[in-house]
């Protein structure tokens, strides 16, 4: 299994997740020396590779079963990757949070990985997959829905230098504007996003957040639910933490290489004033996306699958199978 970026705080993770489940980590990347120092600790082998070389990229899925392209920022990475996914014949996933990269995708690779039918899923992390997968287990039944939301209770947000690199490139690209989904549509706005208290459960309770903080959930679970309205909304001292220049990186507190992060993820679905809820709770949002890319890849390998394409979690899975699948690294409550 090919990991492009594999020396990268999350691509740490997603390496060890695969050599865990007893598979072969190929490592690739674009900076030769952090790959070749990864290499020499783990024993994997190691194809550098440049996004603005196709050869190289080629020689470095060659053989290989699967790429997960944990390189940020993803509007530089993900195309270049897809592209060489395709050529090689295997399934690409990505760890992208960035809302213009994971709409990109979507909007240039569709057509082409279906007619290829090849399998391509953007925002496998916790930031695109799981809100995805909570949303789609909370509708349940239902074949459309008023509205959905996606509250993100973090204890704290020390981002990687990753992060914050994906952050500035995704804030050029937009410019003045910020992205919310409302009315079965796309919008540009210009005004801020306010303040609210978010009724998280126990043992979190209620604590504000920044409404309409739309992150990569917003595009996956549109992808593939009839929902008018879908907002994602961050704790206010999370949303300050990124925010700020003086936040340090996560520090490792125990041997997994986690931090001593926690999170809450609250999503709500209403119809027709009826409301589903269904909620995960865990440690490390870096760490957990290794658990979550993994077992999607394991799903894709072994045709546990509904559909090829470019296609979110919540599209391509068995979304309360897959949830309860990842019970080692959350504590999941659909009926809170």
């Amino acid at each position: 299994m090919a990991v492009y970026g594999a020396y990268g705080h999350t691509g740490r993770f997603v390496v060890a997740e695969l050599a865990a489940r007893g598979y072969l980590p190929v490592l690739s990347g674009r900076d030769t020396a952090k790959l070749t120092a990864l290499a020499d600790a783990t024993g994997y082998g190691a194809r550098p590779a440049s996004v603005d070389d196709a050869a190289a990229l080629d020689r470095a899925l060659a053989g290989t079963a699967a790429v997960i392209n944990c390189a940020g920022p993803f509007a530089s990475t993900a195309g270049p990757v897809i592209e060489a996914a395709l050529r090689a014949g295997i399934p690409y996933l990505d760890v992208a949070a960035e809302l213009e990269a994971n709409l990109d995708t979507f909007a240039h690779y569709a057509d082409r990985a279906r007619e290829e039918k090849a399998i391509v899923v953007p925002a496998m992390a916790f930031f695109g997959g799981l809100g995805d997968l909570l949303v789609t287990a909370a509708m349940g039944d239902w074949t459309h829905a008023d509205e959905a939301h996606i509250a993100y209770g973090l204890s704290d947000w020390h981002p990687t230098a990753g992060t914050r690199l994906s952050g500035a490139v995704s804030r050029e690209r937009r410019g003045e504007y910020r992205l919310r989904y409302s009315g079965g549509a796309w919008q540009r706005r210009t005004d801020a996003p306010t303040t609210a208290e978010w009724p998280f459960p126990a043992p979190m309770g209620p604590r504000p957040v920044v409404t309409e903080f739309t992150m990569a959930d917003v595009v996956t679970v549109t992808d593939h639910l009839s929902i008018r309205d879908v907002h994602t909304h961050m704790a206010v001292d999370a949303a300050r933490d990124v925010a700020s220049s003086g936040t340090p990186t996560p520090a490792a507190t125990d041997e997994l290489g986690r931090s001593d992060q926690t999170f809450l993820v609250d999503a709500i679905v209403r119809s027709g004033g009826v409301e589903r809820r269904a909620v995960a709770a865990g440690r490390d949002i870096y760490a957990v996306t290794a658990p979550l890319v993994v077992e999607a890849l394991e799903r894709i390998l072994t045709g546990r699958i509904r559909t090829t394409g470019v296609a979110s979690a919540g599209r391509i899975f068995d979304a309360p199978d897959f949830l309860t699948a990842l019970a080692p690294h959350i504590t999941l409550n659909p009926d809170a």
